[in-house]
């Protein structure tokens, strides 16, 4: 990849700033890092210190949150109408109840009693009312933004680099990245690849534009003795079915393409639609690493199998 990096671990993950500029580096990861704080600050599931956290008590009565809180929370539901609730920010029960109730490097096999089940006409997501910066929540939902907020932060990282420095800049946080500024000559190289042993892809970002990679192979753990993975389908508050390995979407925002990608998961095999219907470049791996194309998805390596839509 062109110009300079840095990598270094964050939220289970391999976070990674690239600049065209050499010398603009170490600023631009040190962006990289208050964003990053910011965003776990405001909504991290984790932290009994998070704002999300303290103010949970209050959410059903609405209360005022911060700007940085009310922006991620904004992007979600903006998510769940895209995808009609397939990415469905109210998750938060159905995680904990699964043993996601901490950060997945932590979550060990354990004995959980019985599995949140949604009983719902009126979709989580719809009940979350976000009316300028006050914020309600209804006392039987929990928020979990970990669907969009990795991407946004990659969004908002790129962004405030290419506003403050004169330099391009790719901001990779695991499989969620987004680039801003002008691209190095010939546009942003990336691998995408879920596991080493998954077919494998090399594509090009021209300048701003983001790319996004949801799994279930990744964020895996174990519910007495049965396995798990991160991503539910929110009208059975369960994994959904691993009817694909991966899903990589492109687009203009981190966010949009990471929202399309997850959508893709929970659909399963409708995700072909969904795809077409956004008119997005993507590209699906099923559970036999057989890859599927659309959308202008540039050609496969030989050794994979590229459908075209």
């Amino acid at each position: 990849m062109p110009g300079d990096a840095a990598d270094w671990p964050v939220w289970s993950t391999t976070a990674r700033v690239v600049v065209t500029e050499v010398h603009q580096l170490e600023r631009a990861v040190e962006i990289t890092r208050l964003v990053l704080d910011q965003v776990d600050a405001a909504c991290s599931r984790f932290r009994p210190d998070s704002e999300l956290a303290r103010l949970s008590p209050e959410l059903p009565n609405g209360v005022e949150v911060s700007g940085m809180l009310a922006a991620l929370v904004r992007e979600a539901l903006r998510a769940a109408e895209l995808t009609d609730g397939d990415v469905d920010p109210t998750l938060g029960n159905e995680l904990a109840s699964l043993g996601y109730d901490r950060d997945i490097a932590l979550v060990t096999d354990r004995a959980f009693g019985t599995t949140v089940t949604r009983v719902a006409i009126v979709p989580g997501w719809r009940r979350v009312v976000l009316d300028g910066r006050r914020l309600t929540v209804p006392p039987d939902l929990a928020l979990d933004l970990g669907a969009t907020a990795k991407a946004f932060a990659a969004d908002l990282a790129a962004a405030r680099i290419a506003a403050e420095l004169p330099t391009g800049v790719l901001v990779s946080l695991g499989g969620d990245i987004a680039t801003a500024g002008p691209s190095p000559d010939g546009g942003w190289v990336v691998l995408v690849q879920d596991l080493p042993a998954d077919p494998r892809a090399t594509v090009t970002l021209a300048a701003g534009f983001a790319l996004a990679t949801s799994s279930t192979q990744k964020r895996q753990w174990t519910r007495s003795g049965e396995r798990m993975h991160h991503i539910l389908d929110p009208r059975l508050g369960r994994p959904a079915e691993p009817v694909w390995r991966s899903a990589t979407v492109s687009a203009r925002s981190c966010v949009e393409a990471n929202t399309v990608s997850t959508a893709c998961i929970v659909r399963g095999h409708r995700a072909l639609d969904l795809v077409r219907d956004r008119g997005l470049p993507a590209r699906l791996v099923d559970r036999e690493a057989r890859v599927v194309t659309l959308g202008g998805w540039p050609a496969e390596e030989p050794g994979t199998e590229g459908v075209a839509p």
